[in-house]
């Protein structure tokens, strides 16, 4: 849509980015020789599930989640590809420094997806051309495909977007939320799923004007809360506010030695047992982190450090490499220490989407499962072996 800005001064203004096949389009950009082919991202073994998918893999009817043995049947010629979890970080992290730099207030949703809070700006200028122009800075700085969606609220702001995909736009005017939304599948509102659907199906509802024809009192009795939920959606009411992304605080710890250490085996050992240590608090609160620092201190008190952004983790066996070749590049070899330290920053608790590809899904569960047995009997009840 071209139309002028002209909404009330008083009302609420949201945006939803969402970047086009993320996954896909920096596998692409990293390599050109795949545009334009079926791409899949994600396991190649029989439990390997579907990341991300190219539009062209999509026109065989292939989708995200699909386990990849199931992809594979329907494309035979799809290229698969086992993801890029550093290039990822990194170009999220390029998306949010622009946007950052730019709304006065955004929500970064996950690795790819983010609602910006504009109410109020139409004081000094028209928000939808400046949307406009945000999409196209990300766009010329980062060369990926983003889609936007502008409206009253982040469920129409999103719907708006899936509609103006891929790599386009649409702004839904005040007071016409209603009116847009019925004639599309009620599969298009969030929280929708397969047998939900199945269910407002058997009622006669497909589309979301189909809601309209009853009351909020029935769906109710019929769904219970969620079907009052639902008529609200079914009208364009939706009340979620943007949340304010900020950069949680870090995780750390640090171990002041009674006497000076000059033996590395030790030291090794000791930082492998703290990196563990801030990686299971860091699961605890369900977050991951982008950036890892060591910290050493010489008995002079000189203290030195040194870090570096990783692809966004929570896992034992990604930190502690990394750890250690942050400690050699440090350390100054013969000397003794006397404090040793370990952080994790740019915490985020965006969905981690990587969980997706081969090997992460059942890494997390494995996880989950030695957590258990550290809650339950102490954070020391296991260790790696380096770590004793």
């Amino acid at each position: 849509m071209t139309r002028n800005f002209t909404a009330n001064m008083s009302q609420r203004l949201i945006a939803h980015f969402d970047l086009d096949a993320f996954f896909v389009s920096v596998e692409c950009l990293n390599n050109p020789a795949l545009k334009g082919k079926p791409l899949l991202v994600g396991g190649h073994s029989e439990r390997g599930v579907v990341a991300a998918c190219s539009y062209e893999a999509r026109q065989y009817g292939i989708h995200s989640a699909m386990p990849m043995k199931t992809a594979m049947k329907l494309c035979p010629h799809a290229i698969v590809l086992g993801g890029s979890r550093g290039e990822y970080s990194k170009f999220s992290r390029k998306v949010t420094e622009i946007i950052a730099s730019s709304a006065p207030l955004f929500e970064k949703a996950s690795i790819d997806e983010f609602y910006l809070d504009l109410s109020g700006m139409n004081k000094y200028f028209d928000p939808y051309q400046w949307t406009i122009g945000l999409r196209k800075r990300i766009i010329d700085e980062t060369q990926l495909p983003i889609s936007f969606g502008l409206g009253v609220n982040k469920m129409v702001a999103k719907i708006a977007t899936d509609e103006a995909k891929p790599n386009g736009y649409l702004y839904i005017p005040a007071g016409m939320e209603k009116e847009w939304l019925a004639p599309l599948k009620v599969g298009k509102i969030p929280g929708v799923g397969e047998q939900t659907f199945l269910a407002l199906q058997a009622i006669g509802i497909e589309r979301i004007r189909d809601i309209h024809q009853y009351s909020a009192e029935f769906l109710e009795t019929r769904f219970g809360k969620w079907g009052w939920s639902l008529w609200n959606k079914a009208q364009g009411i939706h009340e979620g506010e943007v949340v304010p992304y900020h950069e949680a605080k870090s995780i750390s710890t640090e171990n002041t030695f009674e006497e000076n250490i000059s033996d590395p085996g030790f030291l090794l050992t000791e930082l492998v047992r703290m990196t563990e240590k801030v990686a299971f608090e860091l699961r605890q609160e369900n977050k991951t982190a982008g950036v890892l620092a060591v910290k050493i201190r010489y008995p002079n008190f000189e203290t030195t450090s040194k870090q570096t952004t990783i692809p966004y983790t929570f896992y034992d066996d990604e930190l502690i490499p990394q750890a250690k070749d942050l400690f050699h590049k440090l350390y100054r070899k013969g000397e003794p220490i006397r404090l040793l330290g370990v952080r994790l920053g740019e915490l985020t608790d965006e969905a981690l989407q990587t969980n997706l590809f081969e090997s992460i899904e059942r890494k997390t569960e494995l996880y989950k499962a030695i957590d258990e047995v550290k809650n339950r009997y102490g954070k020391s009840a296991i260790t790696k072996a380096t770590g004793l």
